[in-house]
């Protein structure tokens, strides 16, 4: 069963949520606020694929929340909840580990729809890991490897996100070759994404911060201005 954690503390807002993921065929645990959220899935031993979190929840925000469940578990697709003028707080979700935000208002076809996008992205990760799938792609310093979902740079390892391990999936099997905002949008996000490109610079920035010496003078994750971005070894 498809199991999803939604956190939102507005009852209207969280029934509705819950009766759509429901009849799109989730599993669904809600609750009211982020120290509940937390609880339930420390409860259920982190047996979740997804998570929705709302960023105004009340005590524990949801920023806090999306940190917390992103050091708990690196395959956990995390949607944020946000309202238009929570500009800066979609930005902070994304560093935080989140994968996703969807802006409210919503209806019932774009929730389902981002969720069942992202959920797809976990389950092919599961896939790969669960069929032993064993290939790995060496840059030098760096092995990425496809199955287990890691990343090595001088054998240590660099815990990814399921956005940043499709990202530098992406780098790894086009190196040199400059791809951009829309291209890295549309392979990992899907071309029915409706989000914002921005969403990839900021998974770009956070990925600086993992993989180089210096991410003020990034030497591998290339801006090429006006294009894109670019690997290079």
């Amino acid at each position: 069963m498809k199991r999803i954690l939604v956190a939102e503390d507005e009852t209207a807002i969280r029934e509705f949520e819950v009766i759509n993921l429901k009849r799109a065929g989730y599993d669904v645990i809600d609750a009211s606020s982020g120290e509940d959220a937390l609880e339930y899935f420390d409860r259920y031993n982190g047996d979740f694929d997804l998570a929705i979190l709302d960023i105004m929840l009340p005590g524990m925000d949801g920023l806090t929340v999306c940190k917390e469940l992103r050091n708990k578990s690196s395959t956990l697709g995390i949607i944020l909840l946000t309202a238009k003028t929570q500009e800066m707080d979609k930005i902070s979700g994304l560093m935080f580990g989140a994968d996703d935000y969807i802006t409210k208002p919503f209806s019932p076809s774009e929730l389902v729809a981002r969720v069942d996008a992202l959920y797809r992205r976990v389950a092919l990760n599961l896939m790969r890991t669960e069929n032993n799938f064993k290939e790995e792609i060496k840059f030098d310093e760096f092995v990425l490897n496809l199955k287990n979902r890691a990343l090595k740079k001088r054998g240590k390892i660099i815990e990814l996100t399921q956005v940043e391990f499709q990202i530098m999936e992406y780098f790894f099997s086009n190196p040199g070759v400059v791809l951009s905002r829309t291209k890295i949008l549309n392979h990992v996000w899907g071309d029915a994404y409706e989000g914002e490109e921005k969403i990839v610079d900021v998974n770009i920035r956070r990925l600086r911060m993992k993989v180089e010496d210096d991410p003020s003078t990034p030497q591998h994750i290339i801006t090429v201005w006006g294009l894109g971005y670019k690997w290079e070894n």
